[in-house]
């Protein structure tokens, strides 16, 4: 019995670290494909936002949203998503009009 719960035990840990070094590895992926030399750089405000949505964001990202976190005007903040849009990183969700959200896309990472 105790071998059994040490097995699975040691499997559920190697399971979490794999999903760790995935996550990790996503990030450093996307931030090496992004610094790459001849890319313009993402500004202080879109590196925040952009690092929130690799974190997981919860909800929908935004106009308003990008505004109020990044604490800037809702006209800095469609700049940025609009730039964002333009290099490829954000793609707008299914829901148009004033349900517009942003989430990143699967090709930027």
């Amino acid at each position: 019995d105790w071998l059994a719960w040490f097995l699975a035990t040691l499997h559920r840990a190697v399971d979490t670290a794999q999903l760790t070094l995935d996550t990790v590895l996503l990030k450093a992926r996307f931030w090496n494909r992004w610094a790459a030399p001849g890319s313009p750089p993402l500004n202080e405000r879109q590196v925040k936002l952009v690092s929130r949505l690799l974190d997981g964001f919860e909800g929908k990202l935004t106009n308003r949203k990008w505004a109020a976190i990044a604490r800037c005007s809702p006209d800095t903040a469609l700049r940025d998503i609009t730039d964002l849009l333009a290099r490829g990183v954000l793609r707008k969700s299914a829901a148009g009009g004033r349900s517009t959200s942003y989430e990143l896309n699967d090709a930027a990472a």
